[in-house]
This record gives structure tokens, sequence and C-alpha cells, in this order.
């Protein structure tokens, strides 16, 4: 079992500065000492300094919650802004991360500044946190760093995190709506299965003519299911588990899935729209910071969500490096529209790729919000439709013995 992560414990800290002033504050550091030379090292002659005091019952200070990737997004653009202010790095990680509401993204921020106080490079700090800072991030601060231009770096990493986030949640607003439905529906028709046919099943028991072949189909599945309904949910359940656990494991079923959901209507489009704004806004990022354009196509496949695009994208890196134009090998895969690599062509042929990958991503981005809207308007009434019908067919199952009852009397 792994060890747990120990805190980093904070300090409270009173003192002067070099004219005199009195000053007080907080500071994060593995032990008093350490606490005292960090702020010697700034200036600071302490006089009184001691462990902050954990909140009552936990309640006040920041909570703890998951860093998610608009956490980083946030904290990119927060850190760039106080760079562009002219504020030293060390001092920006400091003042992001004491005033973070999330404890445990002030944590991450403090100990990556702790690195970079020692004297690694903040690329090197980034590193020893993959889970948060991947490959493409890394790569863009490294860039930034050896041309001197952090804050512009780190501000076009915050748009682009930003970016594709919100297309990332557009996405999964496209996929919750149908999903959230069919849950209800399977839920709604479980429940009158299970709890409301019987009812109507005691009462048909005193007929004695054989019940319509719509009321018996509905009493038999009733009937299934009141018998083995621990089955039914629990191959249910097993089948969602397994699916998710192979399509983790299993790059072929990935990569079947993946073909798959290209192809379904309405779905398709959206995806491979969203993959293609991907493509188009990561290369402009890795392309705009100077980023060599092999090596930005390498940590490109790795952001394009959809593994087609992916092996498209690895095709492309191949072929550049043997020489081939971009547009030439984007053609070359057939998977890119047209429109994407003529304005592809124009970029490299005007020297400006960035920019028209950058109108290009725009334009894909505008098309999946649209499209994400359209879905929505148009499954509603489809969804809703579908799951009237079959309530109404259980409805009808159930009262058509009683008309037929009334006919015969």
């Amino acid at each position: 079992m792994a060890a747990k992560k120990k805190t980093i414990p904070i300090f409270v800290w009173e003192g002067a500065d070099r004219n005199g002033n009195r000053k007080k504050g907080e500071v994060q550091a593995k032990s008093s000492a350490l606490a005292k030379a960090q702020l010697r090292r700034e200036g600071l002659n302490v006089l009184k300094i001691k462990p902050k005091p954990k909140p009552l019952f936990g309640i006040g200070g920041p909570k703890k919650k998951g860093i998610t990737p608009m956490d980083i997004a946030i904290f990119s653009r927060q850190l760039a802004t106080m760079m562009k202010a002219g504020v030293p790095l060390v001092q920006s990680f400091e003042i992001v991360g004491n005033g973070h509401e999330n404890a445990n993204m002030s944590e991450l921020i403090l100990a990556i500044k702790a690195d970079v106080e020692g004297g690694s490079s903040l690329t090197e700090a980034l590193r020893k946190f993959p889970l948060h800072f991947d490959d493409l991030y890394c790569s863009l601060v490294q860039a930034g760093e050896h041309a001197g231009i952090l804050d512009a770096i780190l501000d076009k990493v915050a748009t682009y995190k930003e970016k594709t986030e919100a297309l990332k949640a557009k996405i999964k607003k496209a996929m919750f709506y149908p999903i959230a439905v069919m849950v209800v529906a399977v839920v709604v028709v479980s429940i009158l299965l299970l709890f409301v046919i019987p009812q109507f099943e005691s009462m048909f028991q005193n007929f004695s003519a054989d019940l319509p072949a719509l009321t018996q189909f509905v009493v038999d599945t009733s009937r299934f299911l009141q018998d083995w309904w621990w089955a039914v949910f629990g191959s249910l359940g097993l089948a969602i588990f397994f699916f998710g656990y192979f399509k983790k494991r299993s790059r072929k079923m990935r990569e079947f899935l993946d073909r798959l959901s290209l192809k379904i209507a309405i779905i398709g489009p959206i995806l491979e729209k969203a993959a293609i704004a991907r493509y188009a806004r990561t290369l402009q990022t890795m392309f705009a910071a100077g980023t060599p354009l092999v090596e930005a196509l390498g940590s490109v496949s790795g952001a394009v969500g959809n593994i087609v695009f992916s092996n498209a994208v690895n095709q492309i890196q191949q072929e550049v490096s043997t020489g081939t134009q971009l547009n030439k090998a984007m053609t070359n895969t057939g998977v890119f529209p047209s429109m994407v690599l003529q304005m592809t062509a124009i970029g490299e042929e005007s020297g400006a790729l960035d920019t028209m990958l950058g109108k290009v991503a725009d334009f894909y981005e505008a098309e999946v919000d649209n499209l994400v809207d359209s879905l929505t308007s148009l499954l509603e009434p489809i969804i809703m439709s579908v799951l009237g019908v079959i309530i109404a067919a259980i409805v009808i199952a159930m009262y058509l013995p009683i008309f037929q009852m009334g006919q015969v009397l």
C-alpha cells in the first residue's frame, strides 16, 4: 500500500523587514528552522514563529477538493498575470498558493514553489506532478523558459487549457442528456414492472378469459423481473464494469469504439469536429510557442482525444520528419476535411501557420457548440416520445382486459 502523502506544515510568523517595519504572515516549510531560513533569505528578521493552529472541527480555511484541469488553467492564468506585472516567479507562487480556496491546489502550488526556490527550473518542478501537468504543458513551459518569454507562454497555456476544457464540457453535455433520459426511462419502467403491474395481475387472476397478447407479454415480463431482478441488474452492473475495465486497458477495444463512435449519426460529426478542433488548437499553441513542428506533432497525438485521429497525427509526424509538407501529410491520412487542408496550406505558404490553425480551431469549436445545441433540441422530443410510447403501451396493456370485460358485459 502506498504511503500517505505528508502535508507540509504552515507557520505563522511575526518580524520586521530591513527598514524595521513590522511584518507578519504565513509560510509553508517542513520545519520552523527551514521557515526562518526562508524568511531570512527574503530579508526578514523573524521575531516570533509558531505552527498555524488547525481550525476547530475543520471549519474555516481552504477546503480540500480534487484538483481539476480548470484549476490548472486558472493557476496558469494567475501566474502569467503576476509575471506580466513584474512579480518574481517565487513570490508569484506564494501569492497564488496562499490565496487559493482549494487546500490541495494550494499545497501543489507551494510544493512547486519550494522546488523552484531550491534551484530547480519550473519545468523540472512541474514534471514531478505528471497527474496535473502533462508532457504538453511541460513542453510549452520549457519552450517559454528557454526563449525567456515564460509569461507569454503561460498566458497561451491558460488560453489553451480554458478552450480545451470548454470543448470537453460541450462534448459531455452532448452525451449526458440522452444517457440521463435513458436511465430515467429504465428506472420508471422498472418501477412499473416491479410494483405497479403485480397489482393489476392480482386483479386479472379473477378473469375467466385469456388475457390479450400485449397484456400477457407485460405480465410475463413483470414476473420474470420480479423473480430474476438480482440477475438482471447484476448482469447490467457487471457489463458496465467490464466495459469500463477493458476500455481502459485494451487499445484495440478503444480503437474499435472510437471508429464506431465517428460513424454514429449526429454524435459522430460532433466527435469528429471536436477532434479536429483539439488538433488545430494544440498544434497552434505548440507552434506559437516556438516548438519545432515534428516535436509539436508528438504532443498533439495524445491530445486529440480519439485514436483514429491520434494514429493520423502519428502518420503525419513520420511524413513531416522525412520532409513532406504538413498539408500534404494531412491529406494522405484521409481524415481531415478539405477546408482544414486548404487553410493549413495557406498558413504554410504565408508563414502564418499558427494563425490559420487558430482560425480552424475557432471555427470547429463553434461548430461543436452549434451541433451540441441542435442535438439537445433534436433528441429531447425523440427521447420523450419513445419514453411516452413505452409507458403508454404498458398502461394500455393493463387496461385492455378491463375494456374487453366491459364489451362482454
